[in-house]
Parts: structure tokens; C-alpha cells; sequence
């Protein structure tokens, strides 16, 4: 995920992200960065590539429409099931507080080859869908 530092310079962190109802979802921990920039300028890009073909990716450019606590705690664990297989985030602090950023109205969405297309939510599902479990060491992709 691509946010934007206040001077305008990017900063990308790899991200675990899920869609739900047409939004794209991204969970991260109060206090960080990414929060900090997207409700200072909502613009984001994300990138999500297939491991198996690199060719069949989503990139979206959109705006975050809503950074929200409501929701995040079962979130987190919801994604720590689908990219862990565990039923509990396990890197949980005490008194660490989440947050959900939901990007929506999504203004440029490019696929295969670099094609211009809709937002493509079922792509974007099996993309995710096929991505592996974190290696040991909490590694997605192993070196």
C-alpha cells in the first residue's frame, strides 16, 4: 500500500488486505504511519500481484473513505486466518489499538498488461485467494 508522507514523498508498506462488500480493507495498528497519512490525504495505490503469474496483477490508485476502529480487533484475526492460518493475530501489543482503513471510489484500476479496467473485485479475490501462507518467520514471500 502507497500513502503519501506530508511532503508529499511516497511510503509503501506491504499490507494485508481483503475486500468486503465492494471495499477494499487494509488493518493496521493506531499510532503508525499509514494511518497518520491517510487521514491527512486520502490518496492510496495498491498493488496486488498473482505469485503464481506476475503478469495477472490489480493495481489500484483510489482515495481511503473511512479509517475506523469499529470492526478491526475480528478484522485482524480474519486476516491473520486467511494469510496465517491461525485463528488470533498473534503480534498483538498490550494496549495496541486497531484501526481499518476502507478505500472505495477507486480512480484507476489496471490489470493485465497494464489494460485500463473496473475495479475487478472477483480478480481481486482469487489473486488473494491463491496467495500462500506465510512462511515460518512471518515471511510471504520467502527469500
Amino acid at each position: 500500500l502507497a500513502t503519501l508522507m506530508a511532503d508529499g514523498s511516497p511510503q509503501v508498506t506491504p499490507v494485508w488486505v481483503d475486500v468486503e462488500d465492494g471495499y477494499i480493507l487494509v488493518n493496521t495498528a493506531e499510532g503508525r504511519q499509514k494511518p497518520r497519512n491517510v487521514r491527512r490525504d486520502p490518496r492510496v495505490a495498491l498493488s496486488v500481484a498473482d505469485q503464481r503469474d506476475p503478469y495477472r496483477h490489480v493495481t489500484i490508485r483510489g482515495r481511503v473513505v473511512e479509517v475506523t476502529q469499529e470492526g478491526a480487533e475480528a478484522h485482524i484475526d480474519r486476516l491473520a486466518q486467511k494469510y496465517l492460518g491461525k485463528d488470533v493475530y498473534p503480534w498483538r501489543r498490550p494496549g495496541e489499538r486497531r484501526g481499518r482503513s476502507v478505500e472505495r471510489d477507486s480512480e484507476r484500476c489496471r490489470g493485465r498488461q497494464g489494460h485500463p479496467q473496473q475495479v475487478n473485485e472477483g480478480l481481486l479475490q482469487r489473486i488473494l485467494a491463491r496467495l500462500p501462507p506465510c512462511q515460518p518467520g512471518g515471511q510471504l514471500f520467502p527469500a
